[in-house]
């Protein structure tokens, strides 16, 4: 148990490490930046509480905001997917599959599984942040391409870390 829990201290930790110190100084025509963050919330346990899971979301966000000056934005973001998750992991998967397996990983649950359910997650973030993040619809067509290119290239990264870290 106390390993399983310092796993999950330890994937957080690296996430936001890897996102602040690398991924957020990664941005290409000013319209490509991958959050890859979110995986702390992408492999958190099937079974875990869901008032644990929007405390753990909240703590990830506001990480995330006093890292980079944004005062609630990823916060916000976070919560939303840590609220949308459960939702999403009903839609996807069944009840049988749910209790088989105790976390979301290619090796348990399938490539396409994985990358189905790390891209629903992944665009939820996204759209909430980069319209939060720009409080206006006057860019629409250039936020909406931010998403789109941003949310590829961390579903890209995200299921690259299963082949890399996350292997048997």
């Amino acid at each position: 148990m106390v390993i399983s829990q310092l796993k999950y201290v330890l994937i957080f930790a690296v996430s936001v490490l890897l996102q602040v110190l690398l991924f957020n100084n990664i941005v290409i025509a000013k319209v490509l930046s991958p959050y890859i963050y979110i995986l702390f919330i992408v492999l958190l346990p099937f079974d875990i509480p869901k008032a644990l899971m929007l405390i753990l979301a909240v703590t990830l966000g506001l990480t995330m905001d006093l890292f980079t000056n944004t005062p609630g934005v990823h916060a916000s973001a976070t919560l939303l997917i840590g609220f949308a998750r459960p939702l999403i992991l009903k839609l996807i998967t069944t009840r049988e599959t749910l209790e088989s397996f105790s976390t979301p990983r290619v090796g348990n649950m399938g490539f396409h599984w994985f990358a189905t359910y790390v891209s629903i997650l992944v665009v939820i973030h996204h759209f909430f942040l980069f319209f939060l993040e720009a409080f206006t619809f006057d860019g629409f067509f250039i936020t909406l391409l931010r998403i789109i290119l941003s949310s590829a290239l961390s579903v890209i990264l995200i299921v690259l870390s299963q082949f890399l870290i996350f292997r048997r």
